[in-house]
């Protein structure tokens, strides 16, 4: 298909998301020429107002529509012009009622919610898939859920048996799940701790395992020239990240060292890749 445009979709679980793992790597590629589809999965309603003069009753009741907003904003900064909510309820944290609400995607049918991601394949044609790993990074019903619906994808858009009503086949090239290094989050962490800030380091029910190992990490993508950018855009999700939170806190020399580069796992590629000894730069090596 010679007119066919590199394209990478990512798939993420809640509004912020997108910035969190991907924001980098939107700003990156865009500059590049390469297309960014972003699908969001859930409007958000279950997250925790963090920003104590937006926690009222009255934004929490509307809650999913301020966080669509917030989406918006966020977005444009990272220059994602083609965007699709698919608009389940949002699952809640692990072990809460929300994980139970028939409207929740944590509850959607999962060959129907398959069907909605394939069609987006089909309609965008990406090279590249990008979502959490089997654990949904850190155990959220929404993430896991994520996961699954974009492997099964994978797997099941080039196959023109499947899903026939969702348009011609299309077969993605690669997939990646994000990547959060062990190593980076703990120097974070103990930098914090050491000046008196409260970490999961402090709690012993922190489970490091839940992260992906440095051994699994196969790529970093250098976001440095775009990390103002970034983390402009995470601001943006106002309701939940405050100015002070996490990595935001850092001094800047520090979150410069500590957030240079976005990191992912190769799951899958259907391209002939060079044997490397060192992380893989380029999500699109072996494609263009």
């Amino acid at each position: 298909m010679t007119d066919h445009r590199p394209t990478i979709m990512l798939v993420h679980a809640h509004p912020d998301d997108e910035v969190i793992s991907t924001g980098g790597i939107a700003l990156k590629y865009h500059e590049e020429g390469v297309r960014v589809v972003l699908v969001t999965c859930t409007r958000g309603e279950e997250g925790e107002i963090v920003d104590a003069e937006l926690n009222t009753p009255e934004n929490k009741a509307r809650l999913a529509e301020i966080r669509d907003e917030e989406l918006a904003k966020a977005i444009a900064l990272l220059n994602i012009t083609e965007f699709h909510q698919l608009a389940y309820r949002d699952s809640g944290m692990i072990n809460t009622p929300a994980n139970d609400h028939p409207e929740s995607f944590n509850k959607a049918d999962l060959q129907a919610a398959t069907a909605r991601l394939v069609a987006l394949v089909r309609q965008y044609q990406p090279d590249v898939l990008i979502s959490y790993d089997e654990n949904g990074s850190y155990g959220h019903p929404d993430h896991i859920m994520a996961h699954k619906i974009t492997v099964a994808a994978f797997h099941a858009a080039g196959d023109p048996e499947q899903f026939p009503e969702a348009g011609p086949a299309w077969e993605p090239k690669k997939l990646y799940y994000t990547a959060y290094r062990r190593s980076i989050w703990r120097k974070a962490w103990e930098y914090m701790q050491a000046r008196g800030d409260k970490t999961p380091l402090d709690d012993p029910e922190t489970d490091l395992e839940r992260y992906v190992d440095d051994p699994r990490t196969t790529t970093a993508i250098e976001i440095s020239k775009y990390l103002t950018t970034k983390l402009q855009s995470l601001l943006e999700h106002r309701t939940q990240i405050a100015p002070t939170w996490g990595f935001l806190a850092l001094p800047e020399e520090l979150r410069g060292d500590l957030l240079s580069h976005e990191h992912f796992s190769l799951i899958e590629s259907r391209v002939s890749l060079p044997e490397r000894e060192e992380y893989e730069t380029d999500l699109l090596l072996g494609i263009r």
